[in-house]
């Protein structure tokens, strides 16, 4: 999948994330910034040194760690014995169980304390909630959004969902309300920053039976941007 204008800065001593879907572009971003593949129009800084023509340089600074493998742990420890500034990482945990998955989550806020740029790709949403500073989400080739997960979850979201059934005569409700809200199968989820409010009024209007509060997800957010049908 080609990268198509995207745009983006890390901040030094940050850890930035990159999600998407299956053929969002992240590979393909990260092979740029990696100075394995060249960008196909534009320009690309890393260290405020170009990809195109320092790529000597930018290598010596960075450390790199691909998914895939079962030590994991060695080799991070392997891409760190050149103590890079910068630390390229796809899809750091995947296949790991959950104890080895936060013993390497504790690795990472480690090293950005210690003043490590980290840049990564991940599926786990709940993992870039946890880790990232900020994070932009990808599909077809564009950056969707870009910032921090609770500015993304308040814009995109709000803070909390409200799920219940979905008819007719609730969707009639919601759209009298202009509340915000979206299909989701048999439910309708409805974004609000006040659920207790949202909850008395479909009691007392729509009269419902049964409704639920949880509070937004970047996995929300993720699903509402890029779909929720699989993909290859």
């Amino acid at each position: 999948m080609a990268v198509d204008d995207v745009s983006f800065e890390v901040n030094k001593g940050e850890l930035f994330g990159f999600l998407g879907p299956n053929g969002a572009g992240k590979t393909t971003a990260m092979r740029i910034i990696q100075c394995v593949s060249p960008p196909g129009g534009g320009s690309l800084k890393v260290f405020d040194m170009d990809v195109t023509r320092d790529q000597r340089k930018i290598k010596n600074l960075m450390g790199v760690v691909l998914s895939g493998g079962m030590k994991r742990r060695l080799v991070l420890a392997r891409a760190l014995v050149n103590e890079p500034r910068l630390l390229i990482l796809d899809e750091p945990t995947v296949g790991l169980d959950p104890q080895s998955r936060h013993v390497m989550w504790d690795k990472l806020r480690s090293l950005k304390r210690q003043g490590v740029t980290i840049v990564m790709t991940t599926h786990y949403l709940e993992e870039a909630a946890q880790l990232c500073d900020r994070l932009v989400i990808m599909d077809y080739g564009n950056i969707l959004v870009e910032g921090s997960p609770s500015s993304i979850i308040r814009e995109h979201i709000g803070t909390d969902i409200v799920e219940a059934e979905n008819t007719p005569e609730v969707i009639a409700c919601l759209e009298n309300s202009n509340a915000r809200y979206e299909k989701t199968g048999d439910m309708v989820q409805i974004y609000t920053n006040d659920p207790h409010d949202i909850t008395e009024h479909l009691f007392s209007e729509c009269r419902l039976g049964k409704i639920t509060a949880r509070a937004a997800t970047l996995e929300d957010v993720f699903l509402k941007l890029t779909g929720r049908k699989l993909r290859e």
